[in-house]
């Protein structure tokens, strides 16, 4: 909606509240609320915004110079589905005294990758999460669920269905675009409580709208699941010896609406080049996607979470995945129906290609910013495409087999902590500062924030 369209939908549907969304620097939402009045209290909020305490959102703004404006960004307005009387939310963009957008704001520095890639590239760059996550509440004795193997089950084994068919729903009606949700493998008990692991998965939309969608859902995740009296949590390792959380990134790229990956069934230079940009960055992008010690106790062999810099299709243990994209005219859907006429239409267009490192303890404005950078990095490299030839391992190859032993020394590894992610981005933060992107004072500080961890 623009501003005339909202203040209309605002008026006839009397909506008595509106809510200012933004993200401090911990990642999270965060909620100024107004009891609308009339009509021109609504204009003056759409206009001008509100201000806020900069010094209690980012850790580098100092009390003496804290002031910061929030604007809302019209076209993210939604009808909460959650609110018992009609809200309206919105989020919002970070200004400065001088009423410029606050450059070291994430959703800001996500905007200037999004622009720098579109720029370079002459394409636009789309993504989607896998958001994982584990469901807690009291143990269940009926329908028992075998530990770690709780993936795709059903009610009654599933025990939080109907609490990811809500969330699920709501974020549909707040305008998120959702693929799917199930279960997932990882579920265990423990001091007369249930862990469960589960799942929803959005699709492919343009970069900063999918970091939008992502920050929505974990909050308005939480709101049902604290209305369900249950926990969930969004960590990425919560017991050794269990399947660990990740939020996995998928994307695309399109050039007047058609998907760059993939041409007569197999994937482009251009995608070979945006994954080697991915494998030449590989062990400083956790500086943005894995910024916690707890991200490393996932990030370990033999638990689906990737260790070594390579791609592969279809392929679990690689640190990029090619996932089967309906590369072909073979009408499934006709084989399976008899008596259903074959159509073989092309459905190439959902190919895309996963990151599988990161976790949702990153800031998500910053891990798509990041990740658009590495994409960006690949498609403009020298030797791209020979680097991603030597990154490429065989499908159905794992790489922590003891017979592959060769192949796992021949690769680069992922960095062990948050201090070795530290010194990987000091090596190469003139790529992220590259075209504005980052800036110089934002990377000076994940450096020593990670390097803080213990």
């Amino acid at each position: 909606m623009n501003k005339k369209q909202l203040i209309r939908f605002c008026l006839k549907n009397e909506v008595e509240v509106l809510n200012f969304h933004y993200c401090g620097f911990d990642g999270r939402l965060k909620t100024l609320n107004f009891a609308l009045r009339d009509k021109a209290h609504l204009v003056e909020l759409l206009e001008a915004g509100e201000r806020v305490d900069g010094s209690s959102l980012f850790p580098f703004i100092e009390a003496g110079r804290s002031d910061l404006y929030v604007v809302p960004r019209y076209e993210t307005a939604f009808l909460n589905p959650l609110e018992d009387v009609p809200t309206v939310d919105v989020l919002c963009t970070f200004f400065d005294r001088d009423g410029k957008p606050y450059d070291a704001a994430p959703q800001q520095v996500l905007h200037r990758a999004a622009e720098a890639f579109r720029k370079v590239a002459g394409m636009e760059m789309y993504a989607m999460g896998e958001l994982e996550y584990y469901a807690i509440g009291d143990e269940e004795p009926l329908f028992p669920v075998a530990d770690q193997k709780g993936y795709h089950e059903s009610k009654p084994y599933n025990k939080f269905a109907d609490m990811r068919i809500d969330a699920m729903l709501a974020l549909t009606q707040a305008g998120c675009s959702i693929k799917y949700g199930h279960s997932e493998v990882g579920n265990f008990t423990e001091d007369g409580r249930i862990y469960e692991q589960n799942e929803i998965e959005f699709t492919p939309v343009p970069v900063e709208q999918a970091a939008d969608q992502l920050v929505l859902a974990q909050w308005m995740m939480k709101q049902i699941a604290y209305s369900y009296g249950i926990d969930i949590s969004f960590a990425p390792k919560l017991k050794t010896g269990k399947a660990g959380s990740g939020l996995h990134v998928h994307m695309k790229f399109e050039r007047a609406g058609r998907n760059m990956l993939v041409t007569d069934g197999e994937i482009t230079p251009t995608a070979r080049k945006a994954i080697a940009g991915l494998m030449d960055l590989g062990t400083s992008l956790p500086a943005w996607g894995n910024p916690s010690t707890d991200s490393f106790r996932r990030l370990v062999p033999h638990q689906e979470a990737p260790t070594s810099l390579c791609w592969s299709f279809s392929n679990r243990s690689a640190l990029v995945r090619v996932p089967l994209g309906w590369n072909f005219r073979a009408d499934m859907a006709a084989q399976c129906n008899p008596g259903q006429k074959s159509r073989c239409k092309d459905y190439s267009c959902k190919q895309t290609f996963e990151w599988r490192a990161s976790d949702a303890t990153a800031d998500i404005y910053l891990l798509m910013s990041a990740l658009c950078v590495a994409a960006r990095h690949g498609l403009e490299m020298e030797g791209a495409l020979e680097l991603a030839e030597k990154t490429y391992v065989g499908l159905g190859v794992n790489i922590h087999d003891a017979s592959n032993a060769a192949l796992m020394e021949s690769l680069r590894q992922l960095p062990a902590s948050t201090a070795g992610a530290a010194e990987r981005l000091a090596a190469d933060r003139a790529v992220y500062e590259a075209y504005g992107v980052f800036p110089a004072s934002l990377v000076d500080y994940q450096i020593n924030y990670l390097t803080s961890l213990k």
